[in-house]
């Protein structure tokens, strides 16, 4: 029996572009859907439908405001500068790898110039070349929520059929820039969540799209989605040989709420449509159910005649997912229920919580993995996976959050369980390993990091980085590769 982590297990963390960067409109970088998102204090945390809100009017005010304090992803934690000194204290933890993305909008300003600008590529060729040179694996997202907003205007983002051949070339770019610096490629963040925040997925805006077809709207930009994810597999395998190409799914485990049988049935429905995404990336066709819910529910897909063709040569390599929690499902109305991942489930009596509402739940990721493997039976690395809290900073400045330790000590243990069962799983990227925005809620006060930063919802602070209790925890879990977690 295997005992333990691979001996080249891949520890680290994870970081999006939109999230940490900041130098918005710094040396030709042009507005992302990221840059339009901002921060409402007034809104309830677990109001995620209400932080995820955009309009047409609401991005024309956006564009017209150049004041960047109400729009946190625009300032991030200031990584754009100061990426040598974060780099410097993941290689201090022992880091092997560290998830990044490229932000489309620093290489091809609007999406659709016709050359890359300079600057933003060598940024990035600058920060892969710091990782290879301090031993740290770069795993890069080519699309981590940060479309270039003119293409989300010009076209309602990936709606339009032509939006895949602008990304594709995008991709093609960074693909020939850093063929000797990036091994590990994922497509799309988190692809199944444009059903649950389509604008800061795909571009989509909700009342461009016509009146009664918002739902088939979605599922063709998707579909445009799995056609340009299988077309750069195909180039990334031809450009860089020995590369890797991922999917990357939200693992939304769900259970039913009780064991009747309607609270099994429409979890059973819930996961199927949760595994949707990966199943047409890894599968290379979509599932036969899916497609008789699009009967039933008269949505049309508009297929190019080889699309199909195209999806089932090029299948991805190797499966990548964020776990953070899990949820109940029930058939019952009126249950109580809490917030999660970008999304609402029932609340579960078993399980604690986070201080926004997410639900603790370390033996739900060894189910995870398990279901994945077996589904799939493709090489897994979890690419997020982590707890946002309330931070306190003591008077000698240091940060004792046990709670946080103990959040990943539980989910590492079960993770070394699943290993131990067979599950082929090569990483580990916790989210995130530094304070930074939060996707859905914008704010800097839920901290993910072993690294504290000094900066908090409104854009003040010193910028400064300190070490958690947590950081120097997960230094010796990844010197003793996993062994070590007392």
């Amino acid at each position: 029996m295997t005992k333990g982590f691979p001996k080249n297990f891949l520890w680290g963390g994870a970081l999006a572009a939109n999230q940490v960067e900041g130098a918005w409109n710094e040396d030709g970088k042009g507005m992302s859907v990221a840059d339009v998102a901002i921060y409402k204090s007034n809104l309830k945390l677990d109001d995620y439908e209400g932080h995820v809100a955009i309009s047409s009017e609401m991005i024309e005010k956006a564009m017209a405001d150049q004041d960047d304090k109400k729009y946190p992803k625009r300032i991030g934690i200031d990584f754009y500068h100061r990426y040598k000194e974060d780099l410097a204290l993941f290689a201090e933890m022992g880091f092997k790898a560290l998830r990044v993305s490229i932000a489309w909008t620093r290489i091809f300003p609007t999406g659709e110039e016709e050359e890359p600008n300079e600057l933003g590529l060598q940024f990035y060729e600058n920060l892969f070349s710091e990782m290879r040179r301090l031993g740290i694996e770069p795993i890069v997202t080519l699309s981590h929520y940060e479309m270039p907003l003119a293409l989300s205007l010009k076209y309602n983002g990936w709606v339009e059929r032509n939006v895949i051949d602008k990304f594709v070339k995008f991709c093609n770019v960074c693909f020939y820039r850093y063929k000797d610096l990036v091994k590990y490629w994922l497509t799309f963040n988190e692809i199944d969540s444009i059903t649950r925040h389509p604008f800061t997925t795909a571009g989509i805006i909700p009342d461009r799209c016509a009146e009664g077809k918002e739902e088939e709207t979605i599922y063709q930009a998707l579909h445009h989605q799995f056609v340009a994810s299988a077309l750069v597999t195909a180039s990334c395998h031809r450009i860089i040989p020995g590369s890797q190409v991922g999917c990357m799914l939200t693992k939304l485990t769900t259970y039913p709420n009780t064991c009747d049988p309607k609270d099994v049935e429409v979890t059973l429905k819930k996961n199927l449509l949760n595994y949707f995404p990966a199943d047409v990336q890894v599968f290379g066709e979509y599932p036969v159910l899916i497609e008789k819910m699009f009967e039933r529910k008269n949505i049309h897909i508009k297929m190019e005649p080889g699309d199909r063709e195209i999806l089932k040569k090029y299948p991805v390599d190797f499966v990548s997912f964020s776990y953070y929690m899990s949820l109940t499902e029930s058939a019952k109305e009126g249950l109580e229920k809490t917030s999660g991942n970008t999304i609402m489930g029932i609340k579960n009596p078993y399980l604690p919580s986070t201080d926004w509402g997410w639900q603790i739940d370390p033996i739900g990721l060894k189910i995870s993995l398990i279901e994945l493997y077996d589904r799939y039976r493709k090489p897994l690395i979890i690419v997020e996976n982590g707890m946002g809290a309330i931070d306190h900073v003591e008077s000698d400045g240091t940060i004792h959050d046990n709670y946080r330790i103990n959040y990943f000590r539980e989910h590492i243990k079960q993770m070394k369980a699943a290993v131990e069962e067979g599950v082929e799983l090569f990483g580990y990227t916790s989210w995130a390993p530094i304070d930074l925005v939060s996707a859905g809620t914008s704010q800097m006060s839920k901290r993910y990091g072993f690294i504290y930063v000094d900066q908090d919802d409104e854009g003040n602070g010193t910028l400064a980085r300190s070490r958690k209790d947590s950081f120097y925890w997960y230094k010796k879990v990844i010197e003793s590769n996993g062994e070590e977690l007392e």
